[in-house]
């Protein structure tokens, strides 16, 4: 009877996961990734997941996994306090899952396996990568999984100077290992209350954890390309449009905090030395780009450089990366076609390349569903919380960002801002994936009807 049962459970799991894998592949990676939320949730709220003296609920340890695997790192509840080492391990692992992709990581341990990959986890994987084609996706997988353990090695190897001395061998080695997973994968969950407020003008600290959320979130069709080719002149567009635009964002953001924050005694005011300022500066400039972490009170920040922080955490980061936003490269896209327009140029050209229309119609579109559904939870989450508009802007575009950056307002939430919270990281996430499969697939038109001009501006 007892092997009936068992052999009918592995039928029917069998049949359940065959039809997830026939779903259209956004479908699937939708499934997917919700399914590890609520994996996620029922495992932190298991009784050794809590430290004793805390009771968080169903909604917070939901919100908890949530931004975990859309490795976002906004919170409701400390972490650190909240949850046992149990707890934090798997954070940790939901940090990994979902910043690695979790088609990437299935077909990691697949190839791993001397298994065959197949069509429809072909598919589905090119849409988890943002890839166009189906050729070298082992390769780019394979790839993936050296760069992040080289990385996310590193840099707990790097961070165990600092938290060992501090923390002792158990809990420092274990600080190093989180911080580095959590940094690499763009998540900005921390295991202090006060983020890396503590570690503002510590070198190592302040050089590790940007180096990897920079180069986690550079994207790793960025990361294949200058391990393969090495030399600019060899590199894709794609990537050449990455590194400057990357490069660009950090002077500019660096720059902007450090002019407008330079004498805010709740900021960068209150340190002594213009070094310390710098560093700070540094730090806070390069996090937006949806790091989440901050070596100083974010609640102290002029409405302007609020405001600055709002617009670098809608960019991001970029395509196949860790990183959320409408991402680099389709903000430059966005720039070009602008510029081009007013030259009444037909064509947009870069790095002596041509940009096809249709990738400038792809980012017409993303930019303006991300702006609309931003503008939508705005609204839904301003009628939940009738707080200062500033900080509700700033928790929607952290979470749609999936940055984890916050000015306390998302801890005020009722039931209802939470939810619209949840849907944006989950949106910010999975949704470009999901749009741009959308826009990637062509439709004939039945009917074709006469040009007529509109008139505009």
């Amino acid at each position: 009877m007892r092997w009936g049962l068992s052999r009918l459970r592995r039928t029917t799991m069998r049949r359940l996961l065959a039809r997830v894998l026939q779903l259209p592949p956004p479908l699937t990676l939708l499934v997917l990734y919700a399914g590890l939320v609520a994996l996620g949730a029922v495992l932190l709220k298991l009784p050794f997941a809590i430290e004793e003296g805390f009771a968080p609920d169903w909604g917070e340890v939901i919100f908890t996994s949530a931004s975990a695997v859309t490795v976002t790192g906004l919170v409701v509840v400390d972490p650190a306090t909240t949850f046992s080492v149990f707890g934090e391990v798997v954070i940790a692992l939901l940090i990994q899952l979902g910043g690695l992709g979790l088609m990437a990581f299935a077909v990691l341990v697949l190839t791993m396996l001397g298994m065959p990959i197949g069509l429809p986890r072909s598919i589905t994987l090119r849409e988890d990568l943002g890839q166009t084609s189906l050729r070298d996706l082992a390769a780019l997988v394979r790839l993936i999984g050296i760069v992040v353990l080289a990385c996310e090695g590193v840099g707990a190897a790097a961070l165990g100077f600092v938290f060992v001395p501090d923390l002792g061998w158990g809990a420092g080695l274990w600080h190093a290992a989180f911080f580095s997973i959590s940094a690499f994968n763009n998540a900005g969950f921390s295991l202090f209350p006060d983020s890396l407020m503590g570690y503002a003008t510590d070198p190592v600290v302040n050089l590790v954890i940007p180096a990897l959320f920079i180069v986690g979130g550079l994207g790793f069709a960025v990361i294949a390309d200058l391990w393969r080719h090495r030399r600019w002149a060899r590199l894709a567009l794609h990537s050449k449009l990455m590194l400057v635009g990357t490069a660009a964002l950090i002077v500019w953001g660096v720059a902007a905090f450090a002019a407008l924050e330079w004498r805010n005694p709740g900021t960068l005011g209150a340190l002594d030395h213009g070094w310390e300022r710098l560093l700070v500066a540094w730090f806070q400039g390069v996090t937006p780009r949806t790091a989440g972490f901050n070596t100083t009170d974010t609640t102290a920040m002029h409405d302007s450089t609020a405001f600055l922080t709002i617009t670098l955490m809608l960019v991001g980061g970029g395509p196949t990366s860790t990183a959320g936003g409408i991402k680099v490269t389709t903000f430059i896209c966005l720039l070009l076609a602008t510029n081009a327009f007013f030259r009444r140029s037909t064509e947009l050209n870069a790095f002596g390349r041509s940009i096809p229309l249709e990738d400038v119609l792809r980012v017409t579109a993303l930019v303006a569903v991300a702006m609309l559904f931003v503008a939508a939870a705005t609204f839904a989450v301003s009628i939940s919380h009738d707080g200062q508009f500033l900080p509700l802007v700033f928790e929607v575009a952290s979470a749609f960002g999936t940055v984890g950056l916050s000015m306390g307002a998302t801890g005020e939430l009722d039931g209802l801002g939470r939810a619209v919270v949840i849907v944006l990281m989950f949106a910010g996430r999975v949704g470009p994936l999901t749009l741009g499969f959308f826009l990637a697939t062509r439709a004939r038109p039945r009917v074709r009807y006469p040009k007529s001009p509109v008139f505009i501006g």
